[in-house]
């Protein structure tokens, strides 16, 4: 079984995508000016701007939500993997994919927030929706709608969920089918309890979780400040081939760190609409830049610290694609948060691989969080008359998706994760890239606004933009 899914994932993942992600994010940068860099600024004032309403959630909350899904066992067990396959260069790919990839962010989102619509009183959109608004193709929105359900309730929470047992079990010894159930459970009291539950959930916890983790990772590197010129130029020269070390991997280095800055920021994947159509805002373009701005939070922040507490330690091992290792620091150590968990014990022996777990635990459980509201999106985009006992099964499918991913192993959960954030990847990119005259219409609209000193407020009637119920009914977001 394990040899049929990896033949799937080299599928979905060939050099094709990699490039097809890498050209979008460059596209995107150029035509908009490089708003990545002009607007960082703007998309921190935005961040705290505006207030939940009956219909949608805050900036923040809606912020918050998509911060849950990006920041994940990808930004723990992700990078160390990325650096167990590709070298330490794969670091310096994950950040070029991040900065690009903030480009494709903001064009995502901001469709999102274009074509959103009301569905039982509550702010939804995503790709399945602009895909059939703004294309017109309803079978191709129906496809992604389907292969997202698929993704966010069956392949991807395992990947979590076994990370979580995992770190557990590493760090507390926890039987990983306890892991399993404990976060089912725990993750059942949000999940019936509607999208307003996750948004406040999301908003208390992610501020707390990438805070501390960050802080632990500010400690070490301080402790360490002396080899900062030595990890950034080893990361550099690795990237770039300049490394003997790591020659071997040179390819790898890409492949991988784009890879798993896909997986982890999921920039172009297509998750953060989602979540950016939930948001209450006066114009699209508002949550399309919040939303570029939390890709630099989960890459350049929170994997640069793991990839930074790795490297100072020496705690990695480098897989050589020709059989063993190019480098093996850990004899017998598995790929994965194991890297993280001993990196931060190397200088907090006694709360090192806990506090990494700990970590894991909280980073992961509001992935599946948020995979469940994108899950709960797609099929209310399916399921219009809102039967109950479709999106009850939903729930359960998940729950049982949870406790199984906890229990198979780490190979496995990957390759599916994989799967599933390819197939999401390839449907999205090549729809935004169709539906770029939207989003950049917004984005000029709001410039000129902001220029003739307005809050800037969206009328798709002036712009030509068309399908725009939401904005175009009276709702108070075009008030």
């Amino acid at each position: 079984m394990e040899s049929i899914i990896s033949g799937i994932n080299d599928i979905v993942w060939s050099n094709a995508l990699i490039f097809l992600c890498l050209v979008t994010g460059i596209y995107f940068s150029i035509v908009t000016r490089f708003l990545q860099i002009r607007y960082i600024k703007e998309m921190w004032r935005l961040l705290f701007d505006g207030e939940s309403s009956a219909a949608g959630v805050s900036s923040f909350q809606a912020f918050a939500i998509a911060i849950s899904g990006r920041v994940g066992t990808g930004n723990i067990a992700g990078v160390a993997t990325a650096i167990a396959m590709g070298g330490p260069g794969a670091i310096f790919w994950m950040w070029i994919i991040a900065f690009l990839g903030s480009a494709s962010a903001f064009i995502e989102a901001t469709l999102g927030q274009i074509y959103k619509q009301l569905n039982n009183g509550q702010y939804r959109g995503g790709p399945a929706f602009y895909i059939e608004k703004g294309l017109g193709i309803k079978w191709y929105a129906t496809l992604f709608a389907v292969a997202t359900i698929a993704s966010m309730a069956l392949l991807l929470p395992g990947t979590q969920s076994n990370s979580i047992a995992l770190s557990m079990h590493n760090a507390f010894n926890v039987p990983v089918l306890y892991s399993g159930i404990g976060v089912a459970i725990l993750l059942g009291l949000i999940i019936f309890g509607g999208v307003k539950r996750i948004g406040k959930v999301a908003e208390i916890v992610v501020p707390f979780m990438a805070g501390a983790y960050i802080l632990m990772a500010v400690v070490i590197m301080a402790l360490n400040i002396t080899e900062i010129p030595a990890v950034l130029s080893l990361i550099i020269k690795s990237a770039f081939h300049l490394e003997p070390a790591f020659a071997g991997v040179f390819g790898m280095a890409i492949a991988w760190g784009v890879k798993r800055g896909i997986y982890s920021n999921e920039a172009g994947q297509g998750t953060a609409p989602h979540a950016a159509a939930a948001a209450e805002v006066t114009h699209p373009v508002k949550q399309g830049l919040v939303q570029a701005f939390s890709v630099y939070i989960d890459t350049l922040f929170v994997c640069t610290a793991t990839a930074f507490m790795i490297l100072f330690t020496g705690q990695y091992n480098v897989v050589n694609p020709e059989g063993g290792y190019l480098v093996e620091n850990l004899p017998g150590a598995k790929i994965g948060a194991e890297y993280t968990q001993l990196a931060v014990s190397a200088h907090f022996p006694s709360i090192g691989s806990g506090f990494v777990a700990i970590s894991l635990l909280f980073f992961a459980f509001t992935t599946i969080m948020a995979y469940y509201y994108i899950a709960e999106t797609n099929l209310s985009y399916l399921d219009k008359k809102g039967n109950k006992w479709l999106l009850n099964l939903l729930r359960i499918v998940m729950l049982g998706a949870t406790i199984f991913g906890a229990v198979k192993t780490a190979e496995a959960a990957w390759m599916l994760g994989d799967i599933g954030v390819g197939v999401m990847a390839w449907l999205n990119v090549v729809a935004i890239i169709l539906l770029r005259k939207p989003a950049l219409k917004a984005l000029k609209d709001y410039q000129e606004q902001r220029r003739a000193g307005k809050d800037p407020v969206f009328d798709p009637v002036a712009l030509g933009i068309k399908n725009t119920d939401q904005w175009t009914a009276g709702s108070s977001s075009s008030k």
